[in-house]
């Protein structure tokens, strides 16, 4: 593999800059001082940034792009082999790393590198573990899938030692990582046009276990079944987190706000117990909050200054966010794409204040639509009323025969009230005809769901 100089920059091209993740690498590299270029389908936001800071941006991918021919080309997963500048890149002999690879790489940079992993909630824990961080002045370096208030950014870098970043099974990314502090927040069925079963994910939620380190820690919800397999033969030290008692991290006295916001009583084995007050809503973000607050007991973080941090957390995008209203209707964004994320988002909506509750649901890629499709039903008859996005293809192409129709059935079969009105015009149409003041309405997906709410309040 090829191993970079960061103290000698050179030339790194992206192909797929403009990913949440890349970006934030592209803009790492540029403040070290390396020469950066890259591509991307269209024009962002985040592609506008890189361009000012002294990238240079193409917009569509073709071999000419390589032109003058950088010295690594670095690609997401997304890229396959005939991507044009991927084979173009290969046929030249430029050596090529992944994304994940190239995050591996800058771990390596720091002393303390802290990486997030888990089937969920990933983002909105490393968003609470980046604003207690923040607030303790650790001046950290972080990577984020999501934008993080406090710095309006998915990437901050930082100029201490320590350093953040998400960290994800898929394709096995995470098995690149060095990090020094690795958190497990959950471990189920995800990703399954990449994973054989569960057992080929825990195998690999172990090994990514097993990168850690003698003097280094694993903090693991305790929660996951047989979670002891996943620990047993580590060198580093385990802590625990969950509801249980017996854990090193729990909690107890739980209850919400008007608004579903948690309070809770956290107990610690080795300390006092606190009071935790959140803004963010629903039982998983309590269980993001003792990951997070575990990872700050370990590495000597006041309990002042983390209770201070979540205190103020309100969140980050498209996880539960608040969007506006529009005749009296709450619209709400979730990042929501798994069958567990769903019950989560509308177990937390529950307690928001709501005369009918609304999901617009857009199922992302076909393969998890077919292989959650009974799963998916289930969590979205938490709904009052469901409506239907296309299926949102990302990577794949429709070869399984599946359609956002083919949900619609199974919720139907549940007696659960379901449409599919068509394009997103056509959805936000069907909203403005059928939804009154007081109801709440959730736009979810992990695609560009998010533009249907956003259509709503522009009109």
């Amino acid at each position: 593999m090829y191993q970079i100089d960061f103290q000698t920059p050179i030339h790194i091209h992206f192909i797929g800059i403009g990913g949440i993740s890349m970006s934030g690498l592209a803009e790492l590299l540029l403040a070290k001082g390396f020469t950066v270029s890259g591509s991307d389908a269209k024009v962002s936001a985040l592609t506008d940034a890189l361009a000012e800071k002294g990238a240079l941006i193409k917009i569509g991918q073709c071999a000419a792009n390589l032109s003058p021919a950088p010295a690594l080309v670095v690609y997401t997963a997304a890229i396959h082999a005939d991507n044009p500048e991927f084979a173009a890149a290969k046929e030249a002999g430029i050596p090529m790393l992944t994304r994940a690879e190239l995050l591996g790489q800058i771990m390596k940079c720091y002393r303390t590198p802290i990486a997030v992993s888990g089937t969920h909630g990933k983002t909105t824990t490393t968003s609470m573990i980046s604003s207690i961080l923040l607030h303790a002045g650790s001046d950290p370096t972080i990577s984020i899938g999501g934008i993080l208030k406090e710095t309006g950014s998915n990437f901050r870098i930082g100029h201490s030692d320590v350093f953040v970043t998400e960290a994800c099974e898929y394709t096995n990314s995470f098995l690149s990582f060095f990090p020094r502090i690795g958190i497990i927040l959950n471990v189920e069925e995800d990703h399954m046009d990449f994973f054989h079963d569960i057992t080929e994910i825990r195998d690999s939620f172990h090994r990514f276990a097993s990168l850690l380190p003698s003097d280094g820690v694993l903090i693991i919800h305790a929660s996951i079944p047989g979670y002891e397999e996943l620990t047993q033969d580590l060198s580093c030290r385990v802590v625990t987190f969950g509801r249980e008692s017996s854990c090193d991290y729990s909690y107890r006295a739980l209850s919400y706000d008007m608004y579903g916001n948690a309070s809770y009583t956290l107990v610690r084995k080795n300390g006092p117990e606190l009071a935790v007050t959140l803004h963010v809503p629903g039982e998983h973000n309590v269980l993001n909050s003792l990951a997070a607050l575990s990872l700050a007991g370990e590495i000597g973080i006041s309990d002042e200054t983390a209770l201070e941090a979540l205190s103020h957390f309100s969140g980050t995008s498209r996880r539960f966010e608040y969007k506006g209203e529009l005749n009296g209707i709450t619209i709400i964004d979730d990042y929501a794409h798994h069958p567990t994320e769903i019950t989560a988002t509308l177990r937390a909506a529950a307690h928001y204040p709501h005369k009918k509750l609304w999901c617009v649901f857009q199922p992302h890629t076909y393969t998890r639509t077919k292989t959650f499709l009974k799963d998916f039903a289930r969590a979205l008859s938490a709904a009052d009323h469901v409506i239907l996005a296309d299926i949102f293809p990302a990577r794949e192409t429709d070869t399984l025969g599946i359609s956002s129709e083919t949900l619609a059935e199974e919720l139907r079969a549940l007696h659960v009230p379901c449409d599919c009105p068509g394009t997103f015009s056509d959805i936000a149409e069907f909203i403005r005809k059928n939804c009154i003041n007081g109801d709440l309405l959730i736009t979810m997906g992990a695609g560009d769901v998010v533009n249907i709410g956003e259509m709503l309040l522009k009109s």
